[in-house]
């Protein structure tokens, strides 16, 4: 019953299918070449043809093709300007919409997941999807309660699309390498096959929605829509209305862009501080900038609303200290005591030696935002950084290569890089430091001064449906009981 592109081997021909048409293009790259075309141009013209047919590719497929789009849309501002802008509109299409299933097929797996009278528990149901992703797409409805809510509901064999994208999409990761300079992509596709157990189950999702809703209940600077139900395959939370993150990209007043970006960073930095959870999926289509007073859009603070918990990282202590302290004497130019730590902590393996002060050069324009008091995030900026990790010839490059992630830094380090592109994306003037100070364990030497870290009990996977229904408030009897989307 699935409308995903329907058969493994349509999917994967589709997707193999993409390598063809690089190699195709590099080809007539050649020919323009030898036609007197300088390079430089014959690049960016190449690079701007393999992105088109790439985005156009992965949005028709959603699945994993999807999922890996919507990661790599946040990177545009790494890419030069002639570049970018062309094929900017179908990153943006990415980030908030793709092809919806058929009515059909949605009622279907309505019936089945909540039983034959599931219209019973609906005052209202839009049968137009209001947004789409890449596992699931959602409907605006009417609770019978009442409360308007958004239905999320998993598009049928998503579980097998995700693992067969992403794998086929591995196997050429490094022909998509100058997509995004500066970026490996190998790893990034390797760690969204991985989550993929998690993205699909649906409670674990409520449970992670739950703790942000409970913990950011009143708060007035980030909203978290509560759950309202869940079962397998399909989640119901509060709607929110608001402004979509990508419109405001695109059309957004400076001082929204601001808001945004301050309470962006404001939520990566505190939330796992809070409850002991980063949310890991930071694009724009996740995020809505909401009016406190919705007939007066002129005046009030906004607010972040934040969608969409099936990706978190689970930090029981917040985020590692050695961010922070490493941070924090990168600023105060104490390159041995970082590079101590760096080794302790194993982004620089004990079989390698390298320049301390070598090291610090090539940290301190990473970390500019974070030496002043406000900063601008801009385009340009993401570029020159990109540029500078990307060139073969310059002693960041070669550096950066000697340098090791480990494991358990990888997601707060695509999650943290994400976000700053999507700050890039919306131009923000942002008051990083004062988040760092406010949030970030070990930026402030002194402890006393540090929150506190505030451990959420995050109802484990095994948590059982009379526990959940209980939870949610809401006596249902259909099997897979409560939770949100």
């Amino acid at each position: 019953m699935s409308d995903l592109p329907r058969k493994a081997v349509t999917r994967t021909a589709k997707l193999a299918a993409l390598p063809l048409g690089f190699a195709g293009r590099a080809t007539w790259g050649l020919g323009k070449r030898i036609g007197g075309k300088s390079a430089e141009i014959v690049g960016r013209e190449l690079q701007q043809r393999t992105a088109e047919q790439l985005f156009k590719v992965l949005g028709e497929l959603k699945g994993g093709a999807m999922k890996f789009g919507q990661a790599m849309s946040v990177f545009e501002s790494a890419l030069p300007e002639e570049v970018a802008g062309p094929y900017r509109a179908a990153l943006t299409k990415l980030q908030e919409a793709a092809p919806p299933m058929p009515t059909s097929t949605v009622h279907a797996v309505l019936a089945e997941r909540l039983g034959a009278d599931w219209p019973d528990l609906f005052l209202e149901f839009e049968d137009k999807p209001s947004a789409a992703a890449s596992i699931g797409q959602v409907h605006r409805a009417v609770w019978r309660d009442g409360r308007e809510v958004a239905v999320k509901v998993q598009y049928p064999g998503a579980g097998e699309a995700l693992l067969s994208d992403l794998t086929q999409l591995s196997r050429f990761a490094r022909l998509l390498g100058p997509l995004i300079p500066g970026m490996d992509i190998k790893p990034l596709i390797t760690e969204l096959r991985d989550r993929v157990s998690e993205e699909l189950d649906y409670g674990l999702e409520a449970q992670a929605q739950r703790a942000h809703a409970e913990e950011f209940e009143d708060d007035p600077d980030v909203l978290v829509p509560a759950v309202v139900h869940q079962c397998d395959q399909v989640l119901v939370t509060e709607w929110i209305d608001g402004i979509p993150l990508s419109e405001v990209i695109t059309d957004g007043t400076q001082e929204q862009r601001d808001r945004a970006g301050q309470l962006l960073a404001r939520f990566l930095f505190s939330g796992p501080t809070r409850t002991g959870l980063l949310h890991a999926d930071p694009h724009p289509g996740n995020f809505r900038l909401l009016p406190d007073d919705p007939d007066d859009l002129e005046n009030g603070d906004w607010r972040l609303g934040v969608l969409d918990f099936g990706t978190v990282d689970r930090l029981p202590g917040g985020l590692p200290s050695t961010i922070g302290e490493s941070l924090r004497m990168t600023l105060d130019g104490e390159a041995e005591a970082v590079y101590d730590l760096l080794r302790t902590d194993g982004f620089v393996k004990e079989s390698i030696e390298l320049d301390p002060d070598a090291v610090l050069d090539y940290l301190l324009p990473i970390i500019e935002p974070a030496q002043v008091d406000e900063f601008t995030f801009t385009r340009g900026w993401m570029r020159s950084q990109a540029a500078r990790i990307a060139d073969p010839r310059s002693p960041a490059h070669q550096l950066g290569k000697q340098l090791n992630l480990p494991p358990a830094y990888l997601l707060i380090h695509r999650v943290t890089l994400s976000t700053i592109g999507v700050l890039c994306q919306l131009g923000a003037t942002v008051r990083l430091r004062e988040e760092l100070e406010g949030w970030l364990p070990g930026f402030l030497p002194d402890e006393e001064t540090e929150p506190e870290a505030v451990v959420k009990v995050v109802p484990g996977a095994e948590e059982s449906e009379a526990e959940q229904s209980a939870l949610d408030g809401d006596e249902f009897d259909q099997e897979g009981s409560a939770a949100g989307a």
